[in-house]
C-alpha cells in the first residue's frame, strides 16, 4: 500500500496527558500508552535512552546514532531530533516500520505542540523521502525509515542506542521472540544502550544471554518498571 493511502482501521485517539496516539483496530493496540503518549516517549526513549547514553558515555559524542524498532508516528524521533538540535549534537536515525503511516495521518497527530516549529516542519518535509532513502533532515540530522519487517532489516551500521517500541507481546508476540531480539541487538555497538517500555522475565533472560547488562529502570506512567540494557 502507498504510504499516502491510510487504511480505515487506524484512528487518532487522545491519551491521559493530552497528547494523541493512533489506535490500530487490526492489531487491537495503540501506538503509545493510553496513560500518556508524550510522557511515555519522553521517559522511556528520550530520557532513559538518549539522555542516559550521553550522560554515561566515556567520551563526548558529536553525533549519536539511533535505531528504532517500530517507528510508528515518529514521536520518539521528533523528541530525539528536537533534543539533539537544542544540544548541538548530530543525529543519525533509522526507524524500522513494516507498515508506515501516511504523511497525512502523521500531520494530524498534533505533535507540533510539543517540539519546535523547525523540527516539526522539517519532519513533514523529510518523512516521505525517508521511506525510500536516508534523507537530510537538517545540516546535522539524518533520517531513514526502513519499510520492512524487523527480520528483513539489514545494515552494516551499528548503533549507539536502540529504541525497541514494537506493539506489545500480547498483540505481536513474534516481535518479542528470541529471533527478533537477537536480530535487533546484533546492530548495537559495544557500550550501546537498548531500551524498551516492557520488562518480562523472558525478555531479561534473552538480553542477558547476549552478554548485555540488564537494568530494571522506573517505568513510564502506568508501568512500574521498564528494561534498559547496556552492551559490553
Amino acid at each position: 500500500m502507498d504510504a499516502n493511502q491510510q487504511p480505515q482501521h487506524l484512528s487518532i485517539v487522545a491519551t491521559a496527558d493530552g497528547s494523541n496516539t493512533i489506535y490500530n483496530a487490526q492489531v487491537g493496540e495503540n501506538y503509545h500508552s493510553r496513560n500518556g503518549a508524550l510522557q511515555e516517549s519522553r521517559h522511556v526513549f528520550l530520557q532513559s535512552g538518549l539522555v542516559y547514553f550521553l550522560l554515561n558515555a566515556p567520551t563526548i559524542h558529536a553525533t549519536v546514532s539511533i535505531l528504532e524498532v517500530g517507528f510508528g508516528t515518529g514521536l520518539n524521533f521528533l523528541l530525539s531530533a528536537d533534543y539533539c538540535a537544542a544540544q548541538n549534537i548530530g543525529l543519525d536515525y533509522t526507524g524500522i516500520e513494516a507498515s508506515p503511516l501516511s504523511p497525512e495521518m502523521i500531520a494530524q497527530t498534533g505533535y507540533d505542540k510539543f517540539i519546535s516549529a523547525t523540527t516539526w516542519n522539517n519532519f513533514l518535509q523529510t518523512y516521505p523521502a525517508s521511506l525510500t532513502a536516508k534523507s537530510s533532515f537538517s545540516d546535522s540530522i539524518q533520517l531513514q525509515t526502513a519499510r520492512c519487517p524487523l527480520l528483513s532489516f539489514s545494515s552494516t551500521q551499528k548503533f549507539d542506542i536502540i529504541y525497541f517500541d514494537a506493539f506489545a507481546a500480547a498483540y505481536q508476540p513474534e516481535m518479542w521472540d528470541e529471533a527478533a531480539i537477537n536480530h535487533t541487538l546484533s546492530f548495537l555497538k559495544p557500550g550501546g544502550v537498548f531500551v524498551t517500555y516492557a520488562i518480562t522475565g523472558n525478555l531479561k533472560r534473552m538480553v542477558k544471554a547476549l552478554g548485555l547488562k540488564v537494568e530494571k529502570a522506573p517505568g513510564a506512567p502506568g508501568k512500574r518498571e521498564m528494561l534498559r540494557a547496556v552492551s559490553s
